[in-house]
């Protein structure tokens, strides 16, 4: 590196140190009120605190990789633990590293690499194998540079005083070396569910409810059930706290605020935003690192336009590619490059232990908004429309298993049943006990569970619907779509 530039980049970092403290508050305050926490923060800020302390084994727990689509808070929880090392712990602003990679490739032409040899010989001019306290690089956007994860590793090994916390907004470049895997925990961060919205936006929360869904998913009893009918009263009465129907809000919370942005705009905003958050994915996520053609970023589009205007069912890579004038194999490429970006998921269909099934897989949205702000800009977008709402809904409920998957490690695995009128979901267990899961805005009788608690030899199914409250028919459990929004 030549000198001109290893100056510039020594009043970039003295530069970022200074403008750091006002940086974090002008992103976790609103209304001269902090922000509240989520509890992708508890956790990162569980880490910070034990390796702190030296508690055992948080030698192992110094790098924290935290990858999640574009819009979902990722930074703001980076500077709620900036601020909290500073203020909380006291430690000293220099000791705490705050940067986007994003930035600092676009402005300096540099890498990670680079700025921190910078900071460690010309800022703080000592080595990390020599360092005596505690240092914490918070590393954004870390995507951008293609080699992060052998940065992290490298810095990491040379000291255990260093703490790192890295975020990615795709997970396209945040595929992790084995080498860093093993030294590292990830935590993914995900769009808001309905209980953080309500803590956001109104700073509401009802204890223990979420446990308590979960509980009845995987092991149902007259016990928990009597309890979270006593939560549902509780639920009822946050319509008062509101001055709005908990169930309206609710629709407002799948039509467009599951992102945080969103509680700061108007609906059609929302939607011009997250229209906007989708093209820097294709734009910037998956053309800073794959090579296609430019006609390419039209078909990737058109893809996921197609995605939002379907019905929920499965979607093959022939209908695909014969709907869009284009081969099966490029379909099959940009999908799983969609996947890995995070902006949608696919469920497989349920094929039992060492079988396969040729049949398509369902996609959906990592988030019910994206596919509301999609209808919405392709003038599809009705309120009144129970059709719609419905898809939105099946989408929020396989969204919410994808998170329990990651987050709680249940269900062990999330399917479909393909065959003609079966149930939306065939979620498991630990111990690979079949769960059948029917999902409706409308009103649902239960006989698709019925018919697929016996054919799968289930101990019961649920059916998650527009009923009034929690209740249990023979063998078969009823949860509200409100009351399930909580788990």
């Amino acid at each position: 590196m030549d000198e001109d530039k290893k100056r510039e980049l020594v009043r970039y970092i003295n530069a970022k140190i200074a403008q750091a403290p006002a940086f974090s508050e002008s992103r976790i305050y609103a209304n001269n009120k902090q922000l509240p926490h989520r509890n992708a923060f508890f956790k990162l800020q569980k880490y910070a605190e034990s390796f702190i302390n030296e508690e055992k084994g948080s030698a192992e727990r110094r790098i924290i990789i935290l990858p999640g689509l574009r819009g979902v808070g990722k930074t703001t929880i980076l500077l709620q633990l900036y601020n909290f090392l500073t203020k909380n712990k006291g430690l000293k602003e220099e000791k705490v590293i705050y940067f986007s990679t994003d930035e600092l490739k676009d402005f300096m032409g540099s890498s990670i690499s680079e700025m921190l040899n910078v900071f460690f010989d010309e800022v703080i001019k000592t080595s990390p194998v020599f360092l005596k306290e505690k240092l914490f690089i918070l590393i954004d956007e870390a995507h951008f540079d293609e080699n992060w994860d052998r940065t992290a590793k490298v810095i990491s090994d040379q000291s255990k005083n260093i703490f790192l916390a890295i975020t990615g907004s795709s997970a396209l470049s945040m595929e992790i070396s084995p080498d860093l895997a093993r030294r590292s925990l990830k935590e993914k961060v995900f769009p808001l569910n309905f209980p953080e919205y309500l803590l956001l936006k109104y700073g509401l929360e009802i204890s223990e409810i979420s446990e308590l869904i979960k509980s009845l998913i995987f092991s149902p009893s007259d016990a928990i059930i009597k309890e979270i009918s006593r939560k549902e009263m509780e639920i009822i009465k946050l319509s008062s706290k509101i001055k709005k129907d908990i169930h309206h809000e609710f629709l407002s919370f799948i039509s467009f605020n599951d992102m945080p942005f969103s509680l700061d705009f108007e609906e059609k905003e929302v939607y011009e935003r997250i229209i906007s958050m989708i093209d820097r994915v294709i734009e910037k996520d998956i053309f800073s690192v794959y090579s296609f053609k430019s006609e390419s970023q039209e078909v990737i589009k058109r893809i996921i336009y197609f995605l939002a205007s379907q019905s929920p069912g499965g979607t093959s890579d022939a209908k695909l590619a014969k709907h869009l004038e284009t081969s099966s194999k490029q379909i099959r490429g940009i999908l799983n490059i969609l996947e890995k970006t995070q902006l949608i998921f696919s469920i497989k269909p349920y094929a039992g232990a060492g079988k396969l099934v040729r049949k398509p897989w369902k996609y959906y949205f990592l988030s019910p908004s994206i596919n509301s702000a999609i209808r919405f800009k392709l003038g599809s977008f009705d309120r009144n429309n129970h059709e719609m709402f419905g898809v939105l809904v099946e989408n929020l409920v396989a969204s919410y298993f994808i998170r329990m998957k990651e987050t709680f490690n249940k269900p062990t695995g999330i399917f479909y049943d393909s065959d003609d009128g079966g149930v939306d979901f065939l979620i498991q267990d630990s111990k690979e006990n079949i769960i059948p899961v029917e999902v409706g805005y409308g009103s649902k009788d239960g006989s698709q569970v019925k018919k697929a608690i016996k054919k799968f030899n289930s101990k019961y199914g649920i059916v998650i619907c527009k009923c009034q409250t929690i209740k249990k028919e023979d063998n078969i459990i009823y949860i509200p779509i409100t009351t399930f929004s909580f788990v």
